[in-house]
């Protein structure tokens, strides 16, 4: 489809995680032409990533290079994944607690341990400390949590508007980079920023009854579950509770929470990641994408060209 003078059409790319071989292989399946660091992309066209370029990967620094001098020339835009905004926790020093930061990782806990082990593969690839870590961080800084750019919306994990309206209030929106301030606001309990931060880079979780837990793939132990609640035509829990295979036995006697009602989604498409889906990359509806199909998990890396529909077309994803 060709575009009409002026307008711009997107790729959007789910969760890389360091797995640079795949993002370059994408890109040049998708016509962009390799320029030096960088990557140039087709006419009237412009990449978009949803988050989550590091952790995990064998090559962060090479997607970092990427993304960031697409960005920079202006042939990219990126918003902030929960691996991005975990990193920047894990340097800021905590006010509230003296010798460790705001993401947990200095003193001898489970919580601390689990921390460092998440983000094990950026800091042994950066250099912990260096001023090749801290500068990425704060590059981190200058990433929006969502993108409205008209014809769909784009966020890590889920897209709630009363959420993005509440981060646009405390100053972090697109073009406007994370400040001390909402970053503080961001880790306490009482906030509505904290609640819009996690929704937006997180999606929407629920606790599991006392007693069960969801393991990961690192064997960390999760005793909340994820919500897919952008399926609105679920009518069992089992439908939105998105589990690893194989655990879903805790589930077992867990009902639809009654306070929890999923709208149909109007107006322009939503594209996420995050969500570890598996299998053979399809949409959700006609209205959402998932493009995390666990390429770190030797899985699909996975993107959506978008040409101007208004409703998403299965024919126009791609992978590797």
């Amino acid at each position: 489809m060709s575009n009409p003078q002026g307008v711009m059409y997107y790729d959007i790319v789910g969760d890389v995680h360091g797995h640079a071989d795949q993002l370059e292989a994408l890109l040049l399946k998708m016509g962009y032409a390799p320029s030096g660091v960088t990557y140039i992309p087709p006419e009237g066209r412009q990449l978009i990533m949803l988050g989550d370029l590091i952790d995990r990967g064998p090559r962060q620094i090479r997607v970092l290079e990427i993304v960031r001098s697409m960005v920079e020339a202006g042939n990219a835009m990126c918003v902030m994944g929960n691996h991005e905004f975990n990193a920047i926790g894990y340097v800021t020093p905590s006010p509230w607690e003296e010798g460790e930061c705001l993401r947990p990782n200095s003193k001898a806990s489970y919580v601390s341990e689990k921390n460092r082990q998440q983000h094990k593969a950026f800091l042994q690839q950066v250099g912990e400390g260096s001023t090749m870590h801290l500068e990425w961080v704060q590059w981190f800084r200058t990433l929006p949590p969502c993108l409205d750019l008209g014809g769909i919306r784009v966020a890590h994990a889920c897209w709630d508007q009363e959420a993005v309206d509440i981060l646009s209030a405390a100053g972090w929106a697109s073009g406007k980079s994370l400040t001390d301030d909402t970053l503080l606001n961001c880790y306490l309990d009482t906030s509505r920023v904290k609640w819009a931060r996690e929704l937006l880079t997180c999606g929407l979780e629920i606790p599991l009854p006392e007693g069960r837990f969801i393991l990961d793939k690192a064997g960390h132990r999760h005793r909340e579950v994820r919500i897919a609640n952008w399926r609105h035509w679920a009518t069992e829990f089992s439908e939105i509770a998105l589990v690893p295979r194989g655990q879903e036995q805790q589930l077992a006697g867990m009902e639809w929470p009654t306070e929890l009602v999923i709208s149909e989604i109007t107006g322009a498409p939503v594209l996420v990641g995050h969500h570890w889906f598996s299998g053979h990359p399809a949409l959700e509806s006609q209205k959402l994408a998932c493009l995390d199909w666990s390429v770190a998990r030797g899985g699909h890396l996975a993107a959506y060209r978008w040409s101007g529909e208004s409703a998403l077309i299965d024919s126009h994803l791609i992978w590797i």
